[in-house]
């Protein structure tokens, strides 16, 4: 019995000196450490096109503003088809009907009663033909469709949806960025780069590639994905 608690004793006694000793250890190399950052930008291009195209109709009566709905519809509709938009790119939305003088507080319409507002939907990852559609929408308004200045109006929304693809390489590309300066460091210093102390991935951040007053990521069909990785590494 003596003997087995002599044995415990002195396990204890070895792995309390270990853990001292590692301790010291830190104590020593703990504060010596560089912090870092790399930068990993790449320029993509979206591959996913939002665009609602809201139109407006009005006429004394329910069925005379349905009738002008109907046919701007159907100009909008041939519109995308000359602009080789496919058809089953097109969801027709919510259709909205407002009757002026149901509502007291509704003003006036320049007569018109009845109100109807309808929502086309184009979802294409045919970016190009969306552009030049786009850039067309002046030949709808000389047909006489009436775009709802909150809806397609202002164009396109262009997403990018495949981060997942490139986010190995640019963290890679973030990490020997930082590693790279972590070295430039050390080597200014008189030190050598050792082992990695901590490290933070950073926030994958989808940017418009030219940043001017007034222009959105949302409306540059090609963004720049940018990630800052933070990383410290300790020094010898």
């Amino acid at each position: 019995m003596k003997l087995l608690s002599a044995l415990i004793l002195s396990i204890g006694a070895v792995i309390a000196a270990w853990q001292i000793a590692d301790g010291l250890r830190d104590l020593k190399t703990g504060d010596r450490y560089v912090t870092v950052k790399g930068v990993a930008e790449r320029e993509v291009e979206a591959n996913l096109a939002l665009w609602p195209l809201r139109f407006v109709a009005t006429g004394d009566t329910l069925e005379q503003a349905q009738t002008t709905a109907r046919k701007s519809r159907d100009t909008i509709s041939a519109f995308l088809k000359l602009q080789a938009i496919e058809a089953d790119a097109v969801e027709l939305q919510r259709i909205d009907v407002t009757d002026t003088e149901a509502n007291p507080y509704q003003s006036g319409n320049g007569g018109k009663r009845f109100i109807v507002n309808q929502t086309l939907m184009i979802r294409s990852q045919d970016i190009d033909k969306v552009k030049q559609a786009a850039q067309a929408m002046g030949d709808l308004v000389d047909s006489g469709v009436v775009l709802s200045g909150d809806y397609g109006a202002s164009g396109p929304t262009y997403l990018f949806d495949d981060l997942n693809s490139i986010k190995p390489a640019m963290i890679a590309e973030a990490t020997a960025a930082a590693r790279d300066a972590a070295q430039q460091f050390a080597a200014d210093a008189g030190a050598e780069v050792g082992g990695l102390r901590r490290a933070n991935q950073g926030v994958f951040q989808i940017l418009p590639r030219d940043q001017a007053p007034g222009i959105t990521e949302a409306q540059q069909p090609v963004k720049t994905v940018r990630v800052v990785s933070t990383i410290q590494y300790y020094l010898k």
